[in-house]
């Protein structure tokens, strides 16, 4: 139970299933398996799955409050709102006052279309949260769904109220104000959301609609250009791009954006025949005839299409073909025209008809994804925006992607033998001892210093489940072999059993007291621990804790979350929170000070030393060992990001800008993040 809930919090899910699975396996008739496979299953989007094992564990328990919350997410997004609201209304009768549940409900409530009781359940959110951020953005949702723009606007400026720096808000209020036709206002909120999201691809899509708006197609343009350096694949950017090409003449350069929009939907009718105009307009009649022939596949009463393509025929002199083109298109022309006179006369046949759009607003210059009126072919495409399940800002999605998280320090660096790419960070760091260990080759693997492990994937857990077992065969065999126990201790590590890890590295310790790597290790899966135990609530030092972070968004206290940077007070509480067990940490620091004891030059012990150090709000040793580290190597990404936060909590603010400001140049990103909040 314990591994697999250390894994959940790793976001090892598939991992935490097969934990899970064996208690289940034992004990059936236990409660929490199946509620923390729930959680698992919930991350992976395997959301019948998490019903399932949902209903399982109340039939056992009906007393565990978060199982309703996991039900009722489950259900939300498999469109069972009532039975979502059910749920939320089961835990309410225990935990009255959960904001989780109050807005869940009130979402599930607007996915309904019950305005109403949706209105209500806010209302009472907001009484009793009043400084609730998500709140407000999911209200706003619900107010725009309605077409109350003014209410959705002082929702979502409350929101910014309490949380200047989520750019989402700014976005979300600069396409309020564009529908308001604020053109001006909007551009200035898109901006600061790109600013403090610039790799944000729909971000773009809709400064350039703003702008286009303000008939800056320049502005426009460079937006869609911006898209597609960060998305090859974005459909609206090219067909948007297209379609500003081809009204600026650029027409070769429109045919490529063209060509791409059918590369990525080969059944795009609009792309088809923007290209086939430019075509003809290039004197390229036979792909025209050939983009023609395609739209009149999927809209045979399309009549431009038809004249079209007769002209395009006449100029490859196949005169009888065009001659019968020509005659079929005046011929439907004759017989539409003949019905839009009868729609004229009949009030309900008019009001049915998608097909005129001549008295159409500035507001409408756009047409939606799902809009398939071919005669919109030359307005600009925007994304469809109707899915509930994101209109509203909530848990629902169980993980830590999805949302907007903090910057924290760096995460402390342990061995193991897998590693995250970062396409961005050099973090292959040298280290000698770690080197000349590999070089004797006396693990499988080669061993990685990495403060980013992945998630295994099922066949690497099983491969790492079958070493557990053959060196154990080899320890039974020799018991007093060191490598043998210190390449079982990197499986149990990699599969989450930590335990078992650190008790392998205390027989490799007791046989070879000069092990430095095992020191290391030690120390860092330590740590993995206190981290654990957080989560789980076992120091009952904070309420928050006590429950179990079914959307697993919550950064750990420990690292030095910092909502608001500038609010230097406000972090040091947070880390005052925590209550951890001196003896643990006086554990992890006798190792630490092995290390560099046995080798003064092990960068990463000075790195990770300095991170326990800010956990026991020691700034000034923290100080004094990543000076170490970067004295080691003065590229320490990491190391430098750490120093500036930490001179950030003594008030040194200068001092952390550079240390920021390297640390982003050498590609950790999230610097840049925190250097835009301390200029604001």
């Amino acid at each position: 139970m314990d591994i697999g809930r250390n894994s959940i919090y790793f976001e090892d899910y598939v991992l935490s299933i097969q934990y899970f699975n064996q208690v289940i396996k034992i004990k059936p008739y236990l409660a929490e398996p199946y509620f923390y496979r729930a959680i698992a299953k919930l991350s992976l989007d395997d959301y019948q799955g998490a019903l399932e094992d949902a209903n399982l564990c109340i039939e056992r328990n009906p007393f565990i409050v978060n199982a309703y919350q996991v039900r009722g997410i489950a259900r939300q997004n498999l469109d069972d709102y009532k039975g979502a609201i059910e749920d939320y209304n089961s835990g309410l009768k225990y935990d009255p006052e959960n904001k989780t549940f109050l807005l869940n409900k009130a979402i599930a409530y607007a996915q309904l279309k019950d305005y109403d009781n949706a209105l209500e359940s806010f209302s009472q959110t907001e009484k009793i949260h009043p400084s609730y951020y998500n709140l407000y953005m999911s209200r706003s949702a619900l107010y725009m769904e309605k077409g109350d723009t003014l209410a959705a606007l002082k929702d979502m400026d409350k929101a910014i109220s309490i949380d200047k720096y989520y750019s989402y808000a700014y976005a979300q209020r600069g396409m309020i104000k564009a529908s308001l036709k604020n053109y001006n206002e909007a551009l200035e909120d898109m901006d600061k959301a790109i600013k403090m999201d610039p790799d944000y691809t729909s971000y773009y899509i809709n400064r350039g609609l703003v702008k286009y708006y303000l008939n800056d197609l320049r502005g426009t343009m460079s937006d869609y250009d911006r898209v597609i350096n960060l998305d090859k694949n974005n459909l609206i950017a090219y067909y948007n791009r297209g379609l500003l090409r081809a009204q600026v003449g650029d027409r070769n350069r429109a045919i490529e954006d063209f060509s791409n929009v059918i590369r990525l939907e080969p059944e795009n009718s609009f792309a088809y025949y923007n290209r086939a105009i430019l075509n003809d307009e290039i004197g390229d009649y036979k792909n025209a005839i050939k983009d023609y022939t395609k739209v009149l596949e999927q809209y045979p009463n399309f009549v431009p299409a038809l004249y079209a393509r007769s002209e395009s025929k006449r100029h490859l002199n196949d005169l009888k073909n065009a001659e019968a083109d020509f005659m079929a298109a005046y011929e439907l022309e004759k017989k539409l025209r003949a019905e839009k006179e009868a729609k004229k006369n009949n009030p309900d046949l008019a009001k049915n008809d998608d097909t005129d759009d001549s008295n159409e607003t500035e507001a409408e210059k756009v047409r939606k994804e799902s809009d398939k009126n071919i005669q919109k072919f030359k307005k600009i495409l925007i994304a469809d925006n109707d899915n509930s399940k994101q209109k509203y800002s909530s848990s629902i999605r169980g993980r830590i992607q999805d949302k907007n998280v903090d910057a924290d320090l760096q995460s402390s660096f342990i061995l193991s033998f897998y590693e995250k790419e970062d396409k961005v960070k050099d973090s292959n760091y040298f280290e000698k001892s770690v080197s000349d260990f590999n070089k004797g080759a006396f693990l499988l693997r080669n061993l990685i210093p990495t403060n980013d492990e992945p998630a295994l994937t099922s066949d690497q857990i099983d491969e790492h489940f079958a070493s557990i077992d053959s060196y154990s065969k080899k320890i039974e065999l020799n018991p007093n072999a060191p490598i043998s126990y210190f390449g079982r201790s990197m499986d149990f590590m990699l599969v989450q059993d930590f335990q078992s890890a650190i008790d392998d590295l205390n027989r490799v310790l007791l046989i070879r007291d000069d092990f430095v790597l095992g020191y290391f290790n030690r120390a860092a899966i330590r740590m993995k621990q206190i981290e654990t135990s957080i989560i789980k609530g076992e120091d009952n030092s904070s309420e928050e804790n006590n429950n179990m972070k079914l959307n697993l968004i919550a950064s750990l206290p420990s690292k030095g979350s910092i909502d608001n940077i500038k609010k230097n007070n406000s972090v040091k509480e947070n880390l005052n929170t925590i209550n951890f067990k001196k003896l643990e940490f006086e554990m992890v620091l006798r190792d630490y000070d092995k290390v560099v004891q046995m080798d003064p030059n092990f960068i990463y012990a000075y790195f990770n030393r300095a991170n326990v150090y800010c956990m026991q709000k020691d700034y000034a040793a923290a100080i004094l060992d990543l000076n170490k580290a970067i004295d080691i190597n003065p590229e320490f990404a990491e190391a430098l990001f750490n120093r500036g936060l930490v001179y950030i909590y003594q008030g040194k603010t200068e001092l952390g800008i550079n240390d920021l400001s390297k640390a982003g140049e050498l590609g950790v990103v999230e610097a840049y993040n925190l250097l835009k909040r301390l200029k604001d």
